[in-house]
Parts: C-alpha cells; structure tokens; sequence
C-alpha cells in the first residue's frame, strides 16, 4: 500500500483525516505538507463541526520524521524546509476552529509525539508508548516541543527529550496529560472515539470555537516560534555529529 493522506465524512457534521506510510506511518515532507493542507480544508468547512485525526492500521501511530529524508538533507534551506512540514502540520491544528479528536493506537515517536500533542483531545490504547527520540540522532525535539510542552509540562517534556532511548507507558503519558483516557484495545478505542465524536458534533460550533481559542491562548506567536526552531533542527541536521549518527542507525 501507498502512502497517503485521506479525509471522509463518517456521518453528518464529523469528518476522519487518516494518513498513512508503509514505513511505520513515518512521515515524509510531502505528506506533511498534505496532512497540513487537509486538516486546514476540513476546518474551514461549514458543514463539519469535529474532526477525528488517526493513522491507517493498527500498529504504530507515527514513527516521527521520514528517516531516509533526514539522511538526504544535505543543505540548510532543504533542512529547514523539512522541519517545518512538522510546524505546519501543528500550526493547522492549532489554527483550525473545529475541536481535533486524536485517535492514537501504538507507539509515537519525536514527530508522533508532536502529533499527539497537537489535537485538542487525545484517547489511546495501552500499546500506545510514547519517545521522544531526536536527540539521540543528533538533534532534538526543537519542533515539536512547545505542543508537548504545552501538553504534559516542562518537567515531563525535559524527562523525555533527555532520555531519548527510553518510551514512556501510555498510563505515564495520561497521567502527564497527554492522553485523557487509554483503553485495552483498539475496538474500545474507536468506539470511545466516536461517541466522544458524536458528543462534541452535538455543541454550539461556535462556543465549541471558544474554548478551543481560549485553551490555544498564548500560542498566538508560534508561527514564527517554530520557524524559529525548523531552523536549530535544519542546522543541526547538516552537523558532522549528525550525519556520522544517522549513518550508523541506517547501516542497522
């Protein structure tokens, strides 16, 4: 199967964004680009009142960044550029003005995490292991940072951007908040989902819209704060350190 982005109405006022990669839902710049473009055209939608974020399969949720992209990046402006495929895909949740329901079913890793972060309201499964594992590559969770801050605090973000080999258990990341419930199965999971789906389609959209705006206050500035941190991971990227890691973890 083919990597992909989809988005389908699953029933009057709910619409499900799934994206997809062979290689552990890794995610390369072009799907970015698309998972951003996606979540931005469904929230401007007058006839979609939640959306419900999701990887294809039952698996890992998201491997984080495309590796064999990262290996090729060989200059400051193609760093740069891939990085922010992660800004943009955080900013359009942040920006869209309809509640994001995350749907997360197995590991996430750096960019993974981001993702999780980025929703409005996140449910999992106990297979659902968190990491943040850039900087054991050479870089760090630059990008991503201040949505998993945002989520689980400095304390839990320092925890994990500094212990990079180690995944924490989903019941750690409910506790921290990142996960508001986890579930023994993905069955469980998908029917939580929806019913939480059809719960929040039934809300005043725009009241729905305000508590989104209030709970997002200060992050106004975060469309020049992670372009800002694109760039420390696009420098990093090119670093001896960096390419000399990214080698050795492609020669596995």
């Amino acid at each position: 199967m083919e990597a992909f982005v989809s988005a389908q109405d699953i029933q009057a006022g709910i619409a499900e964004i799934t994206f997809f990669h062979p290689a552990h839902n890794s995610l390369p710049s072009d799907l970015l680009k698309a998972l951003a473009d996606t979540i931005t055209a469904t929230g401007e939608r007058d006839d979609i009142k939640v959306i419900i974020l999701k990887s294809h399969g039952n698996r890992t949720f998201c491997a984080g960044a495309s590796f064999n992209e990262l290996i090729a990046i060989d200059d400051f402006d193609t760093g740069k550029q891939f990085f922010m495929g992660f800004a943009n895909v955080i900013n359009a949740c942040r920006k869209c003005p309809k509640i994001i329901i995350g749907r997360v079913q197995g590991k996430a890793v750096g960019g993974g995490v981001g993702l999780a972060a980025a929703v409005d309201y996140c449910l999992a499964t106990k297979f659902a292991s968190i990491k943040l594992s850039e900087l054991a590559v050479g870089i760090g969770p630059f990008v991503v940072g201040p949505a998993v801050k945002r989520k689980v605090g400095l304390a839990a973000f320092s925890q994990m951007a500094m212990n990079p080999a180690d995944f924490q258990s989903p019941s750690w990341a409910k506790d921290k908040g990142l996960y508001a419930e986890v579930f023994e199965s993905a069955e469980e999971l998908d029917q939580a989902v929806l019913a939480l789906a059809e719960q929040t389609n039934g809300y005043n959209p725009e009241a729905a819209a305000e508590i989104k705006r209030i709970c997002w206050e200060g992050t106004e500035h975060w469309d020049q704060l992670l372009e800002e941190r694109a760039e420390i991971s696009g420098r990093l990227v090119l670093s001896e350190y960096t390419k000399e890691t990214l080698k050795r973890f492609a020669e596995r």
